[in-house]
């Protein structure tokens, strides 16, 4: 079969591409494609084709995609770019006859309140209205963001937030790429799936600074703000307004747990456990 990965010069995409091998896809068979392919040199040195595509440029979506079976569209990383940029991927996919599209969306990005979710959804609908054949990945946030939480620990030995005790059901980017790597494989099996995927492990930032505890070897406390207050907090602290007010927004929608999933999907498609945040901050020490 014909694979072709998007964004594998970043940390998702790159995982894909990783995984695929080692659940035994040739490499010969397997298309790791970004906008800089010198990232991808050492995926080459290995016998992964690799290819330039960039969202903006719908000639290079064109030609990597030329002669795929199936598709991995990682979201675009250009928060406010991404409807566009994903619609050229998906008239690209069209063109170039790729023959199952799986996209990397976000968890219950039809109902979310969080600002994330417009432009997946957006692109979810683009891809019903398309005819191709496709896979929704939604989502989950990855363990992996929380180091901002641990650094910040690591230094006052508590971290602010606005989180209240919602809860987040958060998984390592690891987990999220073998699940890719599951769909890619045998997409027939997965046609028309809207897949949750998030971590079996759901927990609160006082959880959080438990973990970080554990792993900074001292004691770590979570101060809970309001949201004026932590927008404050974050703006006195060298952050723009804009920013700010994207944090304390990913913060409301966890308070309104938002980023909270039960349903499983995510370790019954992988056959094991997913990772626990405690192991993820670990290694990222």
């Amino acid at each position: 079969m014909s694979v072709v990965v998007t964004g594998a010069t970043g940390h998702l995409g790159r995982l894909v591409v990783e995984s695929l091998l080692e659940r035994g896809l040739p490499a010969e068979e397997i298309t790791a494609t970004g906008r800089d392919t010198a990232k991808l040199a050492d995926l080459a040195e290995r016998g992964v084709t690799t290819a330039r595509a960039d969202f903006d440029d719908p000639a290079s979506l064109r030609a990597a995609f030329a002669g795929a079976e199936t598709l991995l569209l990682v979201s675009g990383s250009e928060v406010g770019k991404r409807t566009p940029q994903h619609r050229n991927a998906i008239e690209a996919a069209k063109e170039a006859g790729v023959g199952h599209l799986v996209y990397t969306s976000v968890l219950r990005a039809d109902r979310s309140t969080l600002s994330l979710a417009p432009e997946h959804k957006a692109t979810e609908e683009m891809l019903a209205d398309s005819g191709l054949p496709h896979t929704l990945l939604r989502n989950g946030f990855y363990s992996e963001v929380f180091s901002t939480q641990m650094e910040q620990a690591r230094e006052q030995g508590v971290f602010v937030g606005s989180a209240g005790e919602g809860r987040v059901s958060s998984a390592s980017r690891p987990d999220y790429a073998e699940a890719a790597a599951v769909v890619l494989l045998d997409p027939a099996a997965h046609t028309g799936a809207v897949y949750e995927l998030a971590g079996d492990q759901a927990w609160t930032y006082a959880d959080l600074a438990a973990a970080i505890g554990q792993v900074l070897g001292r004691e770590v406390a979570y101060e809970d703000l309001s949201e004026d207050d932590h927008r404050a907090a974050l703006i006195g602290a060298g952050l723009d307004e804009g920013t700010a007010g994207f944090v304390v927004g990913i913060d409301t929608g966890i308070r309104e747990d938002e980023l909270y999933e039960e349903s499983g999907v995510l370790s019954k498609l992988i056959g094991r456990p997913t990772t626990p945040i405690v192991d993820t901050l670990r290694a990222g020490v």
